[in-house]
């Protein structure tokens, strides 16, 4: 890990984009079939504004990119459906601001690249783009400024360079995650999509959390129009635009221990329990 303190001296701006725009069908039909009725409560709210132990999800990130100089700009993709509630949950920060996809249901979905994509024309974004899936929290060795300290060391290497987090997963677990290949520089050679454990020797998880350089920026528009008529989940997915950006521009990977994936009722209640009774340090937690 690198930690030279380039954020200290970094003059140029960023923008962060939170993605947030899917309507978590999962989760929401196993808080409908709880059994227990303990989640009632929980029916009908987007998965980053769920509680976190006392904070909602999407609040913890916006806590920690606050706090980066570098982050001039902070924007979340909703939908149509949620838009309201989300446009409320923003009034309480400055920085923040809220864009419609305009879709009402999951069969209407954009797809996560070309919401991204939706944020960049929106905000006529050119800078350094940092991406973060809207359901998604790391473990607490996770550090936001050592991130960008590594983005922006290879930066004064090579302005080509991108900059992606990986974790560790089991052998079982490799059909759930799109899995990278890296050299010895820690330079990402292939992603292969939820691979069987014996198509790949490597274990290594890359969770939506890509931090793309300003040159990389206007390749997602050149990915959507390469494939303009694939199927909805050729889009949906944001690791398919970054296995393709892999082959075109340098794309280096940041190693932490873990994260926590909402996805489903029981992936809630764990994530929730670490932060009710594990987090050690609540005030720097991402930072």
């Amino acid at each position: 890990m690198w930690t030279h303190g380039y954020t200290d001296t970094y003059k140029e701006s960023m923008k962060a984009v939170i993605l947030a725009a899917g309507y978590g069908t999962r989760l929401q039909r196993d808080l409908q079939n709880d059994p227990t009725g303990r989640f009632k409560s929980l029916i009908g709210i987007p998965k980053p504004l769920l509680p976190v132990g006392h904070s909602a999800l999407i609040s913890r990130w916006i806590a920690a990119l606050e706090n980066t100089a570098c982050i001039d700009g902070i924007f979340v993709v909703t939908n149509d459906l949620y838009y309201q509630i989300f446009e409320q949950w923003a009034k309480q920060f400055t920085v923040v601001k809220i864009i419609n996809d305009g879709t009402r249901c999951n069969e209407e979905r954009l797809g996560a690249v070309a919401c991204l994509q939706l944020a960049i024309d929106h905000f006529q974004i050119e800078d350094h783009i940092l991406v973060i899936g809207g359901d998604t929290l790391f473990k607490e060795d996770f550090s936001l400024s050592n991130f960008m300290d590594s983005f922006l060391h290879l930066q004064s290497k090579c302005e080509e360079s991108n900059l992606v987090l990986s974790c560790l997963c089991k052998d079982k677990e490799t059909t759930k995650y799109g899995i990278l290949e890296v050299d010895e520089d820690l330079r990402v050679c292939a992603m292969k999509e939820k691979p069987s454990p014996d198509e790949t020797t490597s274990r290594r998880a890359c969770p939506c959390f890509y931090l793309f350089s300003k040159n990389s920026v206007p390749l997602v528009k050149m990915f959507l129009e390469e494939k303009e008529n694939a199927p909805i989940e050729v889009k949906d997915a944001p690791g398919n635009f970054l296995s393709w950006l892999i082959s075109r521009k340098p794309v280096y990977i940041h190693q932490i221990s873990g994260r926590f994936d909402v996805g489903n009722l029981s992936s809630y209640i764990e994530c929730d329990s670490y932060f009710h009774g594990k987090l050690k340090d609540v005030n720097n937690y991402l930072k």
